[in-house]
């Protein structure tokens, strides 16, 4: 009997042992169907691994570092503690797709010390949504962690398969490609950026790289989206990809000598977010990246007010006139003054123009570029001192705008463009933004096209991440909004500044004027890789689709009932009316689509999607009871059912429906629409007809 008690005592020490050891290596969280489990192999080397109902969407997948003074950071770890809470709150947005967004995770903490002679510690924090998981690297603060520098960072995504992805290239200056379908193996970026000569700076060194977000889909109809969240003082985190083992490794955008972040403990990286469902719809709904940053540091944002613009913009892109008072910088007649290229398109009389149309029909603002001196010389010249933001051209009278603009309750938009001189912006900052406060300017669009300076920095890396984090904050002061265009692709930080309204960033609506433009596709693709991180400036409303320039072979690669969807489809707190005045008043009828579309939501519903194919989508107005819809396609003809269950029962609505005609086409026949108007409610399905690369937008209003 003794014997027994023995025996049964030392197999629980031995099954109690066996577990102890187990969890000081393993630790796991779950959130819905997602699973995230955490591990220590026999080297120390930590790793993850992600699930999505019981089946593997990243299989075990390496983490660590390699700084400058130890490049073995990511092994001989040990376990020393883990952390779990769990997080369910709500909360309200400044302006957003809702305007109530639930926050619902579990987060695991994990405590790593090296066993080596210096003892550095290393926290790896996971957070688990029904959606997806985000975790991040913490450095606590420790004695022998300090101030360092890291080299690499080792973050893999060891997938199941070779998947398809949607992508563009990994490229430090620009994210203006054109998507490319295919799969993992087949990913070679270097044909694409050779040939991408309208972009103005590429540098893409890594052949198969690509950037983020990516989106990927399995054979079994899984979607994975692969991102960053809360991207503060750390350079962009781009993908090498192995196509021949089906793996994708962090590739960290290097600064002028070639190191990738200069750093201070306490620290902690930008969270890695992967985004997963069986439904393309939940991937286009989810508020993971959002959420993953942090709640509003501004106080008081009654200040900040979604908008519609209009803007002395495409007839420039258009090559109608110019942005420069003069065609070249040493044009200058015998008392030295510029000599006018009689083509210049921000004076004063052109845009009290856009002011009145404006005015007549409800947009709030008006953009003007090519106002200030030094567009002669701006571009291809890696010149530092290009602009002051302060002086206008001769022709542009800055107090009468400002009058006018007034008295016709229409607010002037400011253009800070940068020439890539991130230097000068930094010096002229405080005097750009005050001269704004001095003249009634609450918005501003930036700029950074051409080659950075600091010479040697790029676009995404550490020192311009700063950057632009700089002019959003400095932008905040001064109570100005901000919307900033070719900077690094956004991560969610609209939630923390909600002044920063929207960026470029991606291929927008300009490359149809002076390039080869974008495919029907292309913004089908574009909500579910650039759009996840936030709202794009994509400049949409185009009316004249083609005949809209000297070249007469470029064209609109949509149907003018698509260019409307897209107020619904990309979107944008900030959304710009972007064709001509003249062009819009052909069709007024159509563009009363544009007046009545809304800025800001209550709600928004992804009601079918698909990428790189169609995307269907209501949004309800900001304290309001009317709905808005937009469905969009690819370059082939579709039927779509719009279930409209998401309306108050018991309500009756008008639907006015603005749709592809019947012989309508994007490359035959853009411009042909119809419009009609029936009544609906919460029982009713609507049919949409949209034409090759064609759409149709909704407006539904209560009865």
């Amino acid at each position: 009997m003794i014997f027994k008690k023995i025996c049964f005592c030392i197999l629980w020490i031995t099954i109690f042992q066996s577990a102890f050891a187990q969890s000081k290596n393993t630790a796991s969280a779950n959130m819905g169907k997602i699973n995230l489990v955490f591990t220590l192999d026999e080297n120390g080397m930590p790793a993850y691994s992600v699930s999505f109902n019981q089946k593997p969407v990243i299989l075990s997948s390496a983490l660590g570092f390699s700084l400058e003074d130890d490049s073995l950071f990511y092994k001989d770890f040990v376990m020393t503690g883990t952390e779990e809470k769990t997080v369910d709150e709500n909360w309200q947005t400044v302006w957003g797709e809702l305007k109530n967004v639930r926050n619902h995770y579990k987060q695991l903490a994990v405590h790593l010390t090296q066993k080596n002679k210096r003892h550095r510690l290393l926290d790896i924090v996971f957070r688990v949504f029904e959606d997806g998981v985000g975790f991040r690297y913490e450095f606590p603060k420790q004695p022998g962690l300090q101030y360092f520098i890291v080299k690499d960072e080792l973050t893999h995504f060891n997938f199941t398969g070779d998947h398809k992805a949607f992508w563009i290239p990994g490229d430090y200056d620009s994210n203006e490609y054109p998507y490319t379908t295919c799969s993992l193996s087949a990913i070679d970026n270097k044909p694409l950026v050779e040939s991408s000569t309208a972009i103005a700076v590429r540098v893409a060194p890594d052949r198969y790289s690509v950037q983020t977000p990516l989106l990927l889909k399995t054979s079994e109809g899984l979607y994975i989206n692969i991102h960053e969240a809360a991207l503060v003082d750390y350079p962009a985190m781009q993908l090498h990809v192995d196509g021949a083992t089906d793996q994708l490794s962090a590739r960290l955008v290097p600064d002028a000598v070639g190191n990738k972040a200069y750093l201070h403990a306490p620290f902690h990286t930008p969270w890695r977010t992967i985004i997963v469902s069986d439904k393309a719809t939940d991937i286009l709904s989810s508020k993971m990246i959002l959420n993953l940053n942090e709640p509003s540091v501004i106080a008081n944002t009654s200040w900040i007010k979604p908008m519609k613009f209009v803007g002395v913009w495409w007839e420039m892109q258009t090559g109608k006139s110019t942005w420069s008072y003069s065609d070249f910088p040493d044009s200058v007649d015998a008392g030295g003054k510029l000599i006018p290229n009689k083509k210049h398109g921000a004076n004063t009389a052109n845009v009290k123009r856009y002011i009145d149309f404006a005015a007549a029909n409800g947009i709030q603002g008006v953009l003007v570029e090519g106002w200030n001196i030094g567009w002669e010389d701006w571009f291809g010249n890696w010149k530092e001192n290009v602009f002051d933001f302060v002086t206008p051209y001769p022709d542009f009278d800055v107090n009468e705008i400002k009058n006018y603009a007034n008295s016709k309750g229409v607010q002037i938009i400011m253009h800070n463009e940068t020439s890539g001189s991130a230097t000068n912006y930094e010096r002229q900052m405080d005097t750009a933004f005050r001269f704004m406060n001095e003249h009634g300017y609450h918005s501003v669009k930036t700029g950074y096209v051409g080659k950075i300076i600091p010479r040697g920095e790029h676009h995404d890396g550490q020192w311009m991440i700063n950057h632009y984090l700089r002019a959003i904050k400095k932008a905040a002061y001064y109570r100005i909004m901000i919307d900033e265009h070719e900077p690094v692709r956004p991560t969610g930080l609209q939630r923390t500044y909600p002044n920063f309204l929207a960026s470029e960033a991606a291929r927008g609506n300009e490359y149809n004027a002076f390039a080869d433009g974008n495919q029907p596709e292309h913004e089908t693709i574009l909500p579910f890789t650039r759009l996840m991180g936030g709202p794009m400036d994509y400049t949409p409303g185009i009316f004249k689709l083609n005949h809209y320039s000297g070249d007469s072979s470029r064209r609109v690669h949509t149907t003018l009932a698509k260019q409307l969807a897209l107020y619904i489809t990309m979107y944008s707190p900030l959304q710009m009316v972007a064709d001509l005045p003249e062009n819009y008043e052909e069709h007024m009828d159509a563009f009363q689509f544009i007046k009545d579309v809304p800025t800001d939501w209550d709600d928004s519903r992804v009601l079918a999607a698909e990428p790189g194919d169609y995307i269907l989508i209501a949004r309800k107005e900001k304290n309001g009871n009317a709905w808005f819809m937009g469905a969009i396609t690819d370059e082939h003809h579709r039927e779509m059912t719009a279930d409209l269950s998401f309306l108050e029962k018991g309500k009756s609505y008008e639907a006015t429906l603005y749709e592809d005609a019947e012989n309508a086409d994007w490359l035959q026949n853009p411009e042909a629409y119809r419009i009609r108007k029936i009544k609906v409610d919460q029982s009713s399905k609507l049919i949409l007809k949209l034409a090759p690369g064609g759409g149709a937008a909704v407006s539904i209003k209560p009865l």
